[in-house]
């Protein structure tokens, strides 16, 4: 057990994940902390809505993987911020392994693991916040957490401005922003009429 895990903890994004008789699950939270060092103790608090929680209030066992800045967005696509009743989130996920209390860590992406043992759990209404004993725990890299900031600013792909819906003059390049072109328009520019507009999709599309 490498103490020195507990340092990576902080305002991240990790991979929290539980297992149940044949079943992995997991999901994406950023609520994690050290809470005391003697026993070494952490915190998590978690969504009820999410099938991980009601995992963990069976099994009273948990690991989290802490995600770095190398982390692709497919990752956070495949663990999501919620996890499903009906799936393996593990089922076809090559980067991992089982820590001494047989739940699954990512290896990739990841710069330390944890794995808890709850000794106490507060009821917050909409969430649990789970206490526990870190009863295992490593260093995998020297990679920097990924936070909350970085994950919207450099990883989450931005969303893209809405298409323009109108005409392009196949002559001038004259663009008439509107849906649909007046049977009568006749371009500003080059006086051509609306038999020689396209519209601005098809345009896109052939760039594309």
């Amino acid at each position: 057990m490498n103490e020195r895990a507990m340092f990576n903890l902080g305002y991240g994004l990790y991979v929290l994940s539980a297992r149940e008789g044949e079943k992995d699950n997991g999901c994406i939270i950023n609520t994690a902390m050290q809470v005391t060092s003697t026993p070494n103790r952490i915190s998590i608090t978690i969504n009820k809505q999410n099938y991980t929680h009601d995992m963990i209030i069976r099994t009273g066992m948990f690991n989290l993987s802490v995600l770095t800045e190398q982390a692709p967005f497919s990752l956070f696509q495949h663990f999501g911020f919620r996890s499903g009743r009906d799936c393996d989130k593990f089922a076809d996920w090559d980067a991992m392994q089982r820590s001494e209390n047989g739940v699954y860590y990512l290896t990739r992406f990841v710069n330390a693991y944890l794995s808890g043992k709850v000794v106490e759990s507060l009821d917050l209404g909409t969430h649990t916040h789970f206490i526990a004993d870190v009863i295992d725990c490593d260093v995998l890299s020297t990679d920097p957490s990924v936070t909350y900031a970085y994950y919207h600013g450099q990883i989450k792909p931005k969303p893209q401005p809405a298409q323009k819906r109108g005409w392009i003059c196949k002559i001038c390049g004259y663009i008439y922003e509107g849906d649909p072109l007046p049977a009568d328009f006749v371009c500003p520019i080059c006086k051509h009429g609306a038999a020689d507009f396209e519209p601005l999709a098809d345009v896109s599309a052939a760039k594309a």
